[in-house]
């Protein structure tokens, strides 16, 4: 199809409307900053069920937006539609937006949700690879997009050395038992490191011990992800626990210390002497999380919430695992909601 034609093909909207609700992911550490295989970076993490970036769509002459974080959304808005050739826009309500710059995935979230929103409602289906794609995201962790695609506890194979603009590709991808919980320690007051200070802190990295890498691989292989299979909480969360040990201490020098926030860190430490595994921060933090067993979960919730009651920084919050994608939620077909006002 020309470009031509293609334009022609999304001026005229084909829904009257979308919803898209896109969940917030957990990152639970990178196995390979070395790279030596030719592959680097490669992660693993988990989709959240109750944290989410919703925003609902109808089409428009132009891209305008309201609610959170409306300005971003705008924007990704506007660069699907220029990388699809669509020359019309959508006004976009954000309805709920996960916390920006606390370790959740706000960013690629976001891209994907307006991106959708955008391209779906003008009848384009590029899937989520390709919109990350056009919008610069998941440049180290594909977490996110599977995050979107399918929910659950996701192990991305890192991105291949020549081929910068592809997204990780997802290699493995397992249920979230429902009988786990995590327990999320939020810092409101701290933000994780994003953008230019983020690729500014990558370049400052000493290189990553390459027998340390292959241990973390074949700790996920021959550990984690066994025990994920059997639900064998105190072994999935050992293994998670030593990720995390790894990777925070090597980007201690850059974030100060082996966790973002000092506050969080202190509650990581108290839920540690306390017996619970699974412990760690996701991405650049400051957002702590740690696994529990879903009938301790209350109990611990309600713990924390006394020890910390004089903390107005500190928050706490028990979800479950994610084990399905986004949600797109698609309005009439505009062809038939004209005939249904015609009737």
């Amino acid at each position: 199809m020309d470009s031509g034609s293609n334009l022609r093909r999304h001026r005229r909207p084909a829904l009257t409307a979308i919803e898209v609700a896109v969940p917030a992911r957990l990152h639970l550490g990178f196995l390979d900053l070395e790279g030596g295989l030719g592959r680097r970076f490669g992660s693993i993490g988990l989709a959240l069920e109750g944290i989410e970036t919703r925003l609902a769509a109808v089409p428009a002459d132009a891209v305008t937006a309201t609610g959170p974080c409306a300005e971003r959304a705008a924007d990704f808005a506007r660069r699907v539609a220029a990388a699809l050739g669509i020359p019309a826009g959508a006004d976009l309500t954000v309805l709920e937006a996960i916390p920006e710059h606390a370790g959740l995935g706000s960013g690629t979230q976001m891209g994907l949700a307006a991106g959708t929103a955008l391209a779906r409602l003008y009848g384009a289906d590029p899937g989520a690879r390709a919109i990350a794609m056009m919008l610069g995201r998941g440049e180290r962790s594909g977490i996110g997009i599977g995050a979107f695609e399918q929910g659950g506890v996701l192990v991305d194979g890192g991105r291949k050395t020549g081929a910068e603009t592809e997204p990780a590709p997802i290699v493995s991808r397992m249920e979230f038992p429902p009988e786990w919980r995590v327990l999320l320690v939020f810092d409101d007051a701290t933000r994780g490191l994003f953008g230019e200070a983020e690729a500014e802190a990558f370049r400052r990295l000493p290189p990553f011990p390459p027998e340390r890498a292959a241990h973390l691989c074949r700790l996920v292989l021959m550990a984690v992800l066994p025990a994920l299979a059997e639900k064998d909480l105190a072994t999935f969360g050992a293994g998670i626990a030593e990720i995390q040990n790894a990777v925070g201490d090597h980007f201690a020098p850059v974030q100060g210390g082996r966790f973002a926030s000092p506050r969080v860190a202190e509650v990581l430490a108290w839920l540690a002497a306390e017996g619970i595994s699974g412990l760690g921060q996701s991405s650049w933090g400051p957002t702590g999380f740690a696994f529990v067993e879903a009938g301790a979960a209350d109990g611990l919730l309600a713990a924390c919430e006394r020890k910390w009651a004089g903390d107005g920084r500190l928050r706490f919050m028990i979800c479950r695992g994610r084990n399905e994608g986004g949600r797109v939620a698609q309005g009439f077909p505009a062809a038939a909601a004209s005939d249904a006002r015609r009737r």
